[in-house]
């Protein structure tokens, strides 16, 4: 069988082409550059994309794609995606003295009753809180980090949104009921500087946000001074809430890993 012309030509280009990007000198120069360009210049070995972070998840992805392979073309396309990390931290370094409010929520004896449940009302309870809180999370403009459980935790850019997250969600659940059981939800808040890294968020404030949930006892939602400190003054008479100073009772055990002087503030409804 005798090839087009065309056909031929494309085929030798094609080879041409793979050959170029083949060659260990072109490589060798493409690899000597990324050592200038910002961020990790080992940027596409295996060790260096097994971590968590959106970045080395797309370039696990493009590994796949080309093909772990020596070629320019690989060279290139870690490149770029290494200048991209660079800027994404550079930018998660920005907003780390940004203060965010930080919410944790945990359900009231759920262990408990998902012993005697069972795990298909388990998980249908679940779902129905999930409903009930996950969309005002949303649309007061948080983002939930992660699901824990029953629980989750959300960072939000004010106190104002947060809270106004946590009532809506409240009164969401307030209409939630599996096999004749309604959940009670503790809400923490805790406004600071905590580091994102990874997609998550770590440090001290995010350890005295769920502290602060902590405090709640059988399902009030608590703020720290910080939080209430940043609400807006008309916020809370918007919401029909006021804040009253919590008072550990003698017989609690103190807080952990927060410090002495950190005063609690529980949400009520006047």
């Amino acid at each position: 069988m005798v090839l087009p012309l065309g056909g031929s030509r494309c085929g030798q280009l094609s080879a041409l082409v793979n050959a170029t990007i083949q060659r260990a000198d072109l490589i060798g120069v493409l690899r000597k550059a990324r050592e200038q360009l910002p961020g990790d210049p080992a940027f596409g070995d295996p060790l260096s994309v097994s971590g968590p972070g959106g970045t080395r998840a797309v370039a696990r992805a493009a590994d796949k794609l080309v093909g772990d392979a020596p070629s320019a073309a690989r060279e290139i396309g870690f490149g770029a995606l290494q200048v991209w990390q660079a800027i994404r931290e550079r930018m998660g370094r920005e907003k780390d003295n940004q203060e965010i409010t930080v919410m944790f929520t945990d359900l009231v004896a759920f262990s408990r009753w998902s012993l005697s449940a069972g795990d298909e009302a388990t998980l249908e309870l679940l779902r129905e809180v999930a409903k009930a809180i996950e969309p005002p999370i949303a649309e007061c403009g948080g983002q939930v980090v992660k699901r824990m459980g029953d629980g989750v935790m959300a960072v939000f850019p004010s106190p104002d949104r947060a809270v106004r997250a946590a009532v809506t969600a409240k009164v969401n659940l307030a209409d939630v009921q599996v096999r004749e059981y309604r959940p009670r939800m503790r809400i923490g808040l805790h406004t600071g500087s905590p580091r994102e890294i990874g997609g998550d968020w770590l440090g001290v404030d995010v350890t005295i946000a769920a502290r602060v949930m902590e405090a709640g006892g059988n399902g009030s939602t608590m703020l720290s001074e910080a939080a209430l400190r940043g609400l807006r003054p008309e916020t809370l008479d918007e919401l029909g809430c006021a804040a009253e100073r919590h008072r550990r009772g003698f017989f609690a055990a103190p807080l952990s890993g927060v410090p002495d002087d950190l005063r609690i503030f529980r949400l009520s409804k006047n």
